[in-house]
C-alpha cells in the first residue's frame, strides 16, 4: 500500500550493530530482531509509511529500562517506547531506526491508595486493566480516549477522551512519574502531594513529551470515585450548529455532563449500519451523566429543555447499564464503523480543538469543505471541550488522492489556527503534523528545540517527532 512516505533519519549503523549485540547477550529471548516482531512495533493506525526499529527489547523492570537507555546513550543509538501502537501521527515510527522498547511485560499496579485516591501503575497497564483493578475499591480512572491504550502511552501523547469535559485531560491526572533520562538514570518529577511549588513542574515537562525527553517507567495517577448513578442518551438536532448551540447552553450553565460527544450525519449513517442501530441520520449528540439519582435525572431533564429550545428531536435518555453500555459501544466504535463505509480505501484521522464558541462554524465550514472536495469524511467530536476528529476515505494508492487529502487536512488545521485553536487537541504532533507546530507556536518551538537539546543531547529518544532538529 503507498501511503504517505514520512522522511528518514541518519541511520548510525555502527553504534546500531553494537547495540545489537549488547541487548541480544544481555537480553536473550527478550531481545528480538525478525522481521515480524520489527513490522508489529512500527505499525502505526495513521496513514503514514511505517518505519522499522532494528530491534525490540521487551523489558520487564525499571533495571532493564536503564541498562537499555544506557547502552543506547553510549553508542547514540534511538530509542522509541511501544505501548500498545494506538498512536496516530506516527509516534512509534523509528525514521533512524534504533531499538523499541515494549513495555507490554511492565503491566503491573504498583500500589492502590483508596484513601487518597491515587494509583502507581507500570507504563505497560492498560486503562480497561486499571479499571478492572479498581472496581472493588470503588473508584476508577475516568480518562477514556476510546482504545484500550497503555496508561504510559496515553501519559506520553497526553491523551483525554470522551469524560475530558468533566475530569480532564492526563495532564489533569498525572501526579507524578519515574522517568530515565539520557544518562540512563531514574529520576522522580514529584511527590504524591495534592500540590506543591517546589522547583519546576517537571510531571507535566514529561506528560505529552511522546517520548522524546525520556522513558517513563511508573505512573502515579489521580483517580475518582465511581458514581452512585449513571444516565446517558443520544439526541439528534436539524443542524450541527443547533447541536453545538445545545453544548454551548448546556456548558455556560454549569450543568455537570461527563461526556457530550457529537455526530454529524454522515458518522451517524456509518454507526447505524455498524452497530445495527436505527437512529436518526442527523447530527446528535450522545451524553452522559454521573452523580446521585436526584442529580441524574435532574440534569437530564435540564438538557432535555436546552436541546428542545435548539430544535432538537426527542432526547432519548437511559440510567439503564446494558442500554447505556450498548450506546457508547457504538460511539467507541465510531471509527471502525466510519471505515466500513468504504473498506476498500484508506483512512486518515486527524483532529483538531477551538474554543467551543467556535465550534460549530469551524465544523460547519469543514463539512462544506468536504463536500466541495467530493470526500467521504465522518466526524466526530468532543463537543464539550471544542475538539474534533475527521476520518477522511481516500484511495493510498492514487497521488491524486492522498494529495487532495493533504491539502483538505492542511486548510483543516489553519482554519483551526485561525479561531485561535490548535492543530491537534489529542493526537499529538509525531511526524504527522511537525509542519503546523510552527504555525501555532512560533517561537516558542524554539525553546522546546532547547529544552529537548538539554535533556537528550545526542538525539536518542525518539528522535524526528513533534520537531526537525535545526543541527
Amino acid at each position: 500500500m503507498a501511503l504517505k512516505d514520512v522522511r528518514a533519519g541518519i541511520r548510525n549503523e555502527e553504534g546500531i550493530a553494537t547495540v545489537l549485540g549488547i541487548l541480544k547477550q544481555s537480553f536473550g529471548e527478550r531481545f528480538q530482531t525478525g522481521q515480524a516482531f520489527r513490522e508489529q512495533h512500527a505499525h502505526t493506525t495513521s496513514y503514514l509509511t511505517s518505519q522499522l526499529p532494528d530491534g525490540v527489547v521487551f523489558v520487564e523492570s525499571a533495571d532493564d529500562v536503564k541498562a537499555v537507555v544506557k547502552a543506547c546513550a553510549e553508542h547514540k543509538v534511538p530509542v522509541v517506547p511501544f505501548g500498545v501502537g494506538t498512536s496516530l501521527e506516527g509516534q512509534v515510527n523509528a525514521p533512524s531506526g534504533g531499538i523499541s522498547i515494549d513495555f507490554s511485560r511492565m503491566n503491573k499496579v504498583l500500589r492502590i491508595s483508596p484513601e487518597d485516591l491515587d494509583v502507581t501503575v507500570e507504563p505497560g497497564v492498560t486503562r480497561e486493566e486499571l479499571n478492572r483493578e479498581l472496581r472493588a475499591t470503588g473508584l476508577f480512572f475516568p480518562i477514556d480516549p476510546g482504545a484500550n491504550a497503555t496508561l504510559g502511552g496515553m501519559t506520553a501523547t497526553r491523551a483525554s477522551g470522551t469524560n475530558a469535559v468533566r475530569y480532564g485531560t492526563m495532564k489533569d491526572n498525572v501526579v507524578s512519574l519515574t522517568v530515565v533520562t539520557a544518562n540512563g538514570e531514574e529520576i522522580r518529577t514529584a511527590r504524591r502531594a495534592k500540590k506543591t511549588s517546589a522547583g519546576y513542574d517537571l510531571t507535566r515537562l514529561f506528560v505529552g513529551s511522546e517520548g522524546t525527553l525520556g522513558v517513563i517507567t511508573s505512573i502515579t495517577l489521580r483517580l475518582q470515585g465511581i458514581p452512585e448513578k449513571i444516565g446517558g442518551g443520544v439526541c439528534a438536532f436539524p443542524t450541527v450548529k443547533a447541536a453545538c448551540d445545545a453544548v454551548i447552553m448546556t456548558i455556560q450553565m454549569g450543568i455537570p455532563v461527563a461526556r457530550i460527544e457529537l455526530l454529524d450525519d454522515v458518522q451517524m449513517r456509518a454507526v447505524n449500519a455498524y452497530s445495527k442501530l436505527s437512529y436518526p441520520e442527523k447530527p446528535t449528540l450522545f451524553l452522559e451523566f454521573h452523580g446521585t439519582e436526584e442529580t441524574v435525572a435532574l440534569q437530564s431533564a435540564q438538557f432535555a429543555e436546552i436541546a428542545a429550545e435548539c430544535g432538537s428531536d426527542e432526547f432519548q435518555w437511559t440510567a439503564n447499564a446494558d442500554e447505556r453500555a450498548k450506546l457508547w459501544q457504538a460511539r467507541h466504535n465510531a471509527y471502525w464503523a466510519g471505515r466500513a463505509l468504504a473498506p476498500e480505501l484508506d483512512g486518515l484521522s486527524t483532529d483538531v480543538c477551538v474554543p467551543i464558541s467556535r465550534l460549530a462554524e469551524c465544523v460547519v465550514e469543514t463539512q462544506a469543505d468536504i463536500v466541495a472536495e467530493g470526500l467521504l469524511a465522518p466526524i466526530v467530536g468532543h463537543a464539550g471541550d471544542g475538539n474534533f476528529h475527521v476520518l477522511v476515505l481516500f484511495d493510498g494508492k492514487d497521488p491524486a488522492s492522498v494529495g487532495k487529502v493533504e491539502a483538505f487536512t492542511a486548510r483543516l488545521t489553519k482554519r483551526a489556527l485561525s479561531m485561535d485553536g490548535t492543530c491537534t487537541g489529542e493526537h499529538g504532533i509525531g511526524q504527522g503534523k511537525m509542519s503546523f507546530l510552527e504555525d501555532e507556536l512560533g517561537g516558542a518551538v524554539d525553546v522546546m528545540r532547547t529544552i529537548k537539546k538539554s535533556l537528550d543531547p545526542d538525539n536518542i529518544f525518539n528522535p524526528g517527532k513533534i520537531f526537525r532538529p535545526t543541527s
